[in-house]
């Protein structure tokens, strides 16, 4: 068992060990030098790997993995990367010079990828750099180890070496144990890295103070108020108010960034008269309002969850570029995040009447991290891809025919204008539901133009309309129900809305890309 695990487990043990490196040096570099690009090779190679992914595969990802799709990312690329490193150490092995050479390419690759990173410089590639230049020594190292038996026996420097003696058994146990260890001791590295990293007690210490200071902001011109009228409260159906540790998150940051507010600038610039620049300190002196707003994912399936509501607080974004003095001419806002993420949102929807917001604040605390804190966008009527950027730092006023963001390249619409909807929560898709009085019940959104009517069909039967709970803001989702007679057997559940314009959804089954899935959400249940 020795002489078989030796080999590819000097490669694994030498991956382990560039990867825990260069975290370390990586966190060594944000922490204490400042670097701003994306040191981490895990992250870059993670994050290029986002960057070139088809639309069709990304909605593959999110279909079968929803809000889990990063953890799945990092899943395949730790198993990938085992299965490469243990084949370098097996060629390694076999023919030490090739071996070597090919385990410093993929430290080349991983180096690339770091330098393709946005705001990335030649100091982001030095832990990768360090990181490779250990794991080269270490895979030397257990190879010349494993493979000195064959050297004392007259073997060629490339030879297999096969555990023939009581010796070179011993020698084999011994890198099996070595790279067993260094393993563990790389991951730890790796582990410890990343907390250094990411630096979120000094992220919770300031969210804190921000919660302090949002509690004394004497100028919120408007509060929202949500009528008891507006949440049935059925048992299975989604709050009105969906809550922050529930709320659906989908973007492509890997690792959610730890943005001091100390320290974050807006700037806006681009085809207007005056460039800004606006601190967290004056952002909090503004008029800001409270607004209800459903946020939409372009990929949520027909009746899936990548929806959900809140209750913002922010500075509207017209007054803002109206300081600015935006030029007639544009027609567009190049939104870009801390981690360089960018949306292209039609210029007319931040300055109408609809309350796009620089958000503060979410269901009354701060912006939690994965949520954009300190400040993100929230933009009603408008799937999240074009709109809702979080971590914002930039807004280039520009044109649609000179700019594009992150994901119309891709495939994707370039407006991005939500569809309506609407959704079955209860019952369940395949539940058993007992005879006799029973109640459907779910949600309808159709942001910035509000729902009007909410059917039910049962069977291919006659619509049945149903009762609509109150709607305190069209940019918010509305709850529906309705009491039907379960009999017993097999029945299939339909539901479609109806917006205030009067129009109703459309029973085309249309996939996410490239503008948001179309068609009515369908349910099978038994009834016993």
């Amino acid at each position: 068992m020795a002489s078989r695990l030796a080999a590819p487990l000097s490669g694994v043990a030498a991956g382990a060990v560039t990867l825990g490196v260069a975290e370390l040096t990586a966190a060594f570099l944000t922490r204490v030098v400042g670097t701003e690009g994306t040191p981490s090779p895990v992250l870059a190679v993670g994050e290029a790997f986002v960057d070139l992914t088809p639309a069709w595969l990304k909605d593959l990802a999110v279909a079968a993995f929803g809000t889990s799709d990063k953890a799945a990312l990092f899943v395949g690329m730790g198993l990938t990367l085992t299965v490469l490193c243990a084949l370098l150490g097996e060629l390694a092995q076999r023919r030490p010079t090739p071996g070597l050479v090919a385990f410093a390419v993929v430290g080349g690759v991983g180096t690339a990828a770091v330098l393709s990173r946005p705001g990335a410089g030649i100091v982001d590639a030095l832990p990768t750099l360090v990181g490779t230049l250990a794991g080269l020594s270490v895979l030397a190292w257990l190879t010349a180890r494993a493979g000195g038996e064959a050297r004392e026996h007259g073997a060629g420097p490339t030879a297999p070496a096969g555990p023939t003696t009581p010796a070179g058994t011993t020698r084999r146990r011994s890198v099996v144990a070595l790279g067993g260890g260094l393993t563990v001791v790389g991951l730890l590295g790796l582990a410890a890295g990343r907390v250094l990293t990411q630096a979120q007690a000094a992220v919770e210490v300031a969210r804190e103070d921000v919660g302090r200071r949002l509690a004394r902001v004497p100028r919120l011109t408007r509060r929202v108020e949500v009528p008891a009228g507006a949440d049935f409260r059925e048992p299975g159906t989604s709050t009105f108010v969906t809550p922050n540790d529930s709320f659906y998150r989908i973007d492509t940051a890997l690792s959610v960034p730890q943005v001091d507010p100390a320290t974050w600038r807006l700037r806006v610039h681009g085809m207007v008269d005056n460039e800004v620049e606006m601190t967290f300190d004056e952002l909090l002196e503004q008029e800001m309002v409270e607004t209800l707003a459903t946020l939409t994912c372009v990929s949520n399936e027909v009746g899936g969850n990548l929806v959900g509501n809140a209750v913002w607080v922010g500075w509207p974004v017209r007054e803002l570029l109206a300081r600015a003095g935006v030029h007639s001419d544009a027609d567009m806002v190049l939104s870009t995040s801390e981690d360089g993420w960018t949306a292209g949102t039609p210029l007319e929807v931040l300055t109408d009447d609809r309350d796009a917001i620089l958000a503060v604040s979410m269901n009354g605390e701060p912006l939690p991290p994965q949520h954009g804190f300190p400040v993100r966008l929230v933009v009603p009527g408008l799937y999240g891809y074009v709109s809702a950027t979080k971590w914002v730092v930039d807004l280039l006023v520009t044109r649609f025919d000179r700019d594009e963001g992150y994901w119309t390249p891709r495939g994707w619409s370039e407006r991005g204008p939500v569809k309506t909807q609407s959704r079955i929560d209860v019952p369940r898709q395949g539940s058993d539901v007992p005879a006799g009085r029973a109640v459907i019940a779910g949600v309808a959104w159709d942001q910035h133009t509000g729902i009007e009517r909410v059917e039910v069909q049962v069977d291919g039967g006659e619509w049945q309309e149903a009762q609509l709970a109150l709607e305190p803001s069209v940019d918010a989702w509305r709850q529906w129900r309705l009491v039907w007679e379960a009999e017993p057997g097999e029945h299939t559940v339909v539901v479609r809305a109806t917006n205030r314009d009067g129009e109703t959804q459309t029973d085309r089954r249309q996939p996410p890309a490239p503008s948001g899935a179309t068609g009515r959400h369908t349910i099978d249940v038994t009834v016993t």
